[in-house]
């Protein structure tokens, strides 16, 4: 029979959908996992360790105890969480807590497993075994928090669970009740009952659904954003609050020379001229920021000679004979001989109180300028804050391992709602689940190992997928590929259009459905109709689902 047939397919169809999508959601699972037990790769499999005789030695971090003195050579990785009796040196915890600065450290400073120690040697005395670093709870707390989210709601299965018998039961109603108690014909009935599964095949529901998430999927890749599955694609429509990383998310990433203070005689471009000139070789973040925004300038750079640095505090070299110093707050006060102090403190304030990092320049003894590097804002971030306000979005959180002057710095000038600052990736946690608790449906969007576990624990895990990291990558539900962060207010309208049209499609479904289920009833359709009806319905919502690819949503 060729509607039995028609049907046959069709079904077989919907059940090869189903199982293409749990295989995908069981293949990116997988990956998850394998890049969460990377990021153990983070932390370095040995340490130099000096016991209690002076002895120094490698050791597997797995057999290094609590209280043990660890080394940390210039360069090195940390290998376990302790703090510093030894030594000062400028430590790069972005792995950790974000900070986009590296962060300098001195005796009593606490470090962590798998951050980058700068110029500087460093003893250390552990605190933790390697397994329960801060690096290695990162690792539980993404399984963890994945493991809370309760499963995607898989309507479209218990509607065909009820939906089916249902129909299978007013069939077979439609062919005995009319002839055994009104005295109708058999065959003619029979027919009738025919017509009626036909028209009640729920292909089109079925289909409709899978077909409108395909194609609001394949819109959404060729906007670079990647979504893992339909149940993504749905929850952007809903979210109610929205937490952000601030390095790498609401900021660039990197260090930026904000401003330049002269203090003296010294004009803006000589100071820059100096600082980078001593800079000139160094690879140091900052150094790289003085050195971009000296050639934005148009100044030529001439290395200085006898360049030396002091870890954690600062470079000094030589130019035209004379010892020009660039260096920290703290080197500052330690080398401090001149200058006009009441500006040089009023000005040193002014940066604090921005959140901002002073680097001092001076000539000889005479302290000559500051120049204050910061974090860039995002130029187009503010805007997004106020977009995500628009479109219902209840409360903008920054969620940051940064200092709390910076953080809100840059809330202020982005309108993010509210700060919460110096979080390790655990507190990042259970900052969400407050925000779950009081708002329901809470996204978090981050870019750094520091951010997976509060992403796999949101209600939604979007990850800045040009610059971010593995982890977090693959933890993350949806992954902005193209680093554009004024995808986050498309990505929520696109969701909203998806829904509308998923319900558009199973309404019409239905409607199609009962019209015809009515007729059939009356005894007024035929089975070519009810299979024309059927498959025009079929078509007819693919090619609405099929509008999501390049629609291009606009704000609503």
């Amino acid at each position: 029979m060729p509607s039995a047939s028609a049907n046959g397919s069709k079904r077989r169809l919907s059940h090869f959908f189903f199982a293409l999508a749990l295989a995908l959601e069981a293949w990116s699972l997988g990956r998850a996992r394998r890049a969460v037990a990377a990021l153990m790769e983070i932390a370095p499999d040995s340490a130099r360790i000096r016991d209690a005789a002076g002895v120094e030695k490698d050791v597997p971090v797995a057999e290094v105890a609590v209280g043990t003195h660890v080394i940390v050579p210039p360069g090195g990785k940390i290998p376990l969480d302790g703090y510093v009796v030894a030594g000062t040196s400028a430590v790069n915890q972005a792995p950790i807590t974000g900070e986009s600065v590296p962060v300098t450290v001195t005796q009593d400073a606490v470090v962590y497993a798998g951050t980058i120690n700068g110029m500087g040697a460093l003893e250390i005395v552990t605190t933790r075994p390697a397994s329960d670093t801060t690096l290695a709870r990162i690792v539980r707390m993404v399984g963890e928090a994945q493991s809370k989210r309760a499963p995607s709601e898989q309507w479209v299965e218990r509607f065909a669970r009820i939906y089916t018998p249902v129909v299978m039961a007013l069939s077979l109603a439609a062919f005995l009740v009319p002839p055994l108690l009104l005295g109708g014909s058999w065959a003619a009935w029979f027919y009738q009952a025919l017509v009626l599964l036909v028209i009640a095949c729920p292909c089109a529901l079925v289909i409709s659904t899978p077909v409108s998430i395909v194609a609001g999927l394949t819109g959404a890749a060729r906007r670079g954003v990647l979504i893992k599955g339909g149940v993504h694609l749905e929850t952007p429509a809903r979210l109610t609050a929205i937490a952000m990383d601030k390095t790498g998310t609401l900021t660039l990433g990197r260090p930026k020379v904000i401003e330049i203070i002269p203090i003296g005689t010294r004009s803006e471009s000589e100071l820059l001229s100096f600082a980078a000139a001593v800079e000139a070789r160094s690879e140091h973040p900052i150094a790289r920021a003085i050195l971009a925004i000296a050639a934005e300038r148009g100044i030529d750079v001439v290395p200085a000679k006898d360049v030396t640095a002091v870890p954690g505090l600062g470079v000094v070299g030589k130019i035209n004979d004379r010892h020009v110093w660039v260096g920290s707050a703290i080197y500052l006060e330690q080398r401090l001989g001149g200058g006009d102090s009441e500006k040089l403190t009023t000005a040193l304030k002014r940066i604090a109180g921005a959140g901002l990092t002073g680097i001092a320049v001076w000539e000889s003894m005479t302290v000559i300028g500051l120049i204050a590097v910061g974090d860039a804002v995002r130029p187009e971030a503010r805007l997004i804050v106020a977009q995500l306000h628009a479109l219902g979005i209840a409360q903008v959180v920054m969620l940051t391992g940064d200092a709390r002057a910076p953080a809100e710095a840059i809330a202020h000038e982005t309108g993010v709602d509210e700060v919460y600052a110096e979080l390790l990736p655990e507190q990042k946690v259970e900052a969400i689940e407050r925000l779950v608790a009081q708002h329901g449906l809470v996204a978090m969007v981050g870019d750094g190992v520091n951010d997976a576990p509060a992403m796999a624990r949101a209600s939604l895990g979007i990850a800045m997928g040009a610059i971010g990291s593995d982890a977090a990558i693959e933890t993350a539900d949806i992954a902005l590929m193209q680093d554009d962060l004024s995808q986050l207010p498309w990505l929520i309208r696109h969701s909203r259009a998806t829904l509308t049209i998923i319900r558009q499609n199973i309404g019409f479904s239905l409607a199609v459905k009962l019209v015809f289920g009515g007729l059939t009833l009356l005894g007024m359709a035929s089975l070519w109709g009810a299979i024309a009806a059927d498959v025009g319905a079929s078509l007819l919502v693919v090619l609405n689902g099929l509008r999501l690819i390049d629609r291009d949503q606009q704000a609503r």
